[in-house]
Formats: C-alpha cells, structure tokens, sequence
C-alpha cells in the first residue's frame, strides 16, 4: 500500500513540474511550465527565465505542443498503471507465501488454497533377464539397467488447470523440477531409467523433464510451473541429487 502511494505521489509530482516545449512555427520551442491562449496571444510562463511572457498566438504551433503534453500524459499513466499492476502481483505473491506449510513438499495453488501433495513411494524394478548376462559375461560390458517406479496407474491428486503452480520446500539445497511419468502395462508408473555403470558403480539417471519457470520466494522456498500447458497425463514435481537416487516424488494427474 505504501509503494503505491509514494508512486502515486511521484507521479503527480512529475506531471505537475513537467516542463511543457511550446512550438512555434519555425521549429523552435519556449521550455514552459504552463501556458494559457488568450485571444490572439499564449500566456505562458517561462522556466528558463521564471516570469510570465506573452507570444502572437498566430507564431504558436498548438496542434504540435498539445500532442506532446497528450503523449506525456499518456506514458505517465501507463507508467503509473504497470507500477499498480507489480504491486498487486508483489501483494498476490506475499499471500501465497504466507500460506505455504514450514515442513518440507511439495504444494498446489489452487484458487485461494494451499493444497499439499502427498508423496510418492517408489520402488527399484530390474531387469532380472540383463543381470544374468551381466554375471556370465567375462568382461563387464553389459550396463545394469533398472527403473525407479510408483504403483498405480494415476496419481491420486487431480488438476484441471493446464499450467498449474507449485511451490516446493527443499529439505536442503538439491536440484528440484516438474517431470512427465511413464505408465506401464504394470499398474505403474516410472519415474526414471536408472544405468548402472560396471566397475566404477556410476549411476546415470534419466527422467523426463518438463521446461519450467522457478522462482525463489524465501529460504529454501521456490515458486514453480511449466513453461507451456501441460497435456493430460502422469507428471511430478521432484527434488533428487544427480547420481544419488535419492529422488523424492509428488505425483499429480493433469485431467481434462
């Protein structure tokens, strides 16, 4: 309330000192604070001289100085309007965060509410057939492959809304974002493809990750959503370390 007062104020202030250009016809312009017509002559006062002066008002290019001052009016009020408009938007982002839970997850902004989504159990699935020929083979050439999934084949929370927002509480300072899931013919979803590299054990994950916009509204605290709308489907906000498998998943359907 305050940032919009003070702008207020800073923008009558500036359009009560603006200093007007009064054309004349030959191209040339007296710097004035304001002016009158009066008959046949311009009654203005002179800021360059600070008195009052008078000029033939047939010497005065009116249309020019009055489109000017109309412009400057105008780039005011559309100046004055985005300023309302960041103030509203800095006043919407201050409720939301207020209603934001201190524990740690994942939240979906829905209307006036702060819905928390519950998480996702995952479980390990290998490929029983490729760790046999992992072990028979006499040189380590054959990579161990597995999927990191959830059961079931939709998620338990629904949203309507084609880019919906999330805020998400780290646990600590890990790499975060939204994904799309799998669904199997398991009554699963699969969350990643996890390669297990021989010898060194190096663990390659890979998910499918969806472009998103992030913003940080407070310590540990991040605001996020997709970039474009999202198609009906299995998708998750997520919070892992590369390489860690530690990956905590909030599942979310986005329904039609």
């Amino acid at each position: 309330m305050c940032r919009r007062i003070l702008a207020f104020l800073f923008v009558a202030a500036t359009a009560f000192s603006a200093t007007i250009r009064l054309y004349l016809k030959d191209g040339t312009y007296q710097l004035a604070r304001e002016y009158q017509v009066l008959q046949d002559r311009v009654r203005f006062y002179s800021t360059e001289r600070g008195q009052w002066e008078e000029i033939p008002l047939d010497l005065i290019d009116l249309n020019r100085t009055k489109k000017e001052i109309a412009e400057h009016e105008a780039e005011l009020q559309q100046e004055a309007k985005e300023q309302a408009a960041e103030d509203a938007a800095e006043a919407e982002a201050a409720r939301e965060v207020k209603l934001v839970p201190p524990a740690p997850g994942a939240y979906h902004i829905h209307g006036e509410q702060m819905e928390p989504i519950k998480a996702a159990e995952q479980k390990i699935v290998g490929n029983k057939r490729r760790s046999v020929l992992k072990a028979l083979s006499p040189v380590p050439m054959i990579t161990g492959k597995e999927t990191v999934e959830i059961d079931g084949d939709s998620a338990a929370m629904k949203i309507s809304e084609s880019r919906p927002e999330f805020f998400i509480r780290l646990s600590d300072e890990e790499r975060f974002g939204i994904i799309k899931l799998t669904p199997t013919r398991k009554n699963t979803r699969i969350v990643e493809q996890v390669d297990i590299i021989p010898v060194t054990k190096e663990v390659m994950e890979k998910h499918d990750d969806v472009a998103t916009f992030k913003k940080q509204e407070g310590d540990l605290l991040f605001k996020i959503w997709p970039e474009a709308d999202l198609s009906p489907g299995e998708y998750a906000v997520v919070e892992y370390t590369d390489g860690k498998m530690n990956m905590q998943v909030w599942d979310f359907s986005v329904v039609r």
